[in-house]
């Protein structure tokens, strides 16, 4: 970092990703993937949507394809750019491998230009590897209380006592540790935790919220607490 820039930090584990592309199938499966890899995903269809999203909740990174139905990419990031504030990391996904659209790209700001098709693996840690050069090393640990769980290492502690979950249930505290102090609404979990790949019966969230405390909320105090008629909410009670 070059003396004098101000540095930009996020919070660790809540990694805001906004999938943009207007071919359904691949904005699901980008988005199930990452959510699955422990990120928060939005996405978006078209360059207005696009747009709209980053300014509603300023995401991490945008991934980008090149080809929109309204306005390209390329535009896209323009009118992003010329947004007050740190400008948003992006990376193109486009079928277009001409080295004309890889300069253009990367000359209107782009950390990264990844063609079509694409591994996954790979898509995944050339975005770990944006966020890193971006923002920092991210401490990779959520806590609320005595209760941690290491993001990238998968294994979550109470009390120093490790806790054996599914990956399901990973996800799902996961998600209520990124959101500690806020209540989450069964439909917003299953939005997060489920995505588009479940029939969206409200119950598994109960199904699931009561594994979770039985493998770790057993101890004294409770963290996940139920908030009647709306969802759930992990924090310390108060004193």
């Amino acid at each position: 970092m070059d003396d004098g820039e101000t540095a930009v930090t996020r919070p660790a584990g809540a990694e805001r990703l906004l999938v943009v592309d207007d071919e359904a199938t691949v904005r699901e499966l980008l988005s199930a993937t990452l959510r699955f890899a422990g990120f928060s995903v939005a996405s978006a269809s078209t360059g207005a949507e696009a747009i709209a999203a980053a300014t509603r909740e300023p995401p991490d990174l945008v991934l980008l394809d090149v080809m929109l139905p309204d306005v390209d990419g390329f535009e896209v990031v323009r009118q992003l750019r010329d947004r007050p504030g740190h400008p948003v990391p992006v990376l193109f996904l486009t079928a277009r491998d001409r080295q004309a659209d890889k300069v253009t790209g990367l000359s209107l700001g782009a950390d990264d230009y990844v063609t079509k098709p694409f591994d996954l693996e790979e898509l995944i840690a050339r975005i770990r590897a944006i966020l890193r050069r971006t923002y920092g090393v991210p401490a990779a640990l959520l806590t609320v209380g005595d209760l941690e769980l290491d993001v990238e290492g998968h294994q979550v502690t109470r009390a120093g006592r490790a806790v054996r979950l599914s990956a399901t249930e990973f996800r799902l505290l996961h998600y209520l540790m990124q959101n500690a102090g806020h209540v989450v609404s069964k439909a917003q979990i299953l939005d997060r935790v489920w995505a588009y790949d479940f029939g969206g019966d409200a119950s598994i969230v109960d199904t699931y919220i009561s594994y979770l405390r039985r493998k770790a909320d057993t101890g004294e105090p409770k963290l996940i607490q139920t908030v009647h008629g709306i969802g759930y909410v992990m924090r310390e009670p108060r004193r």
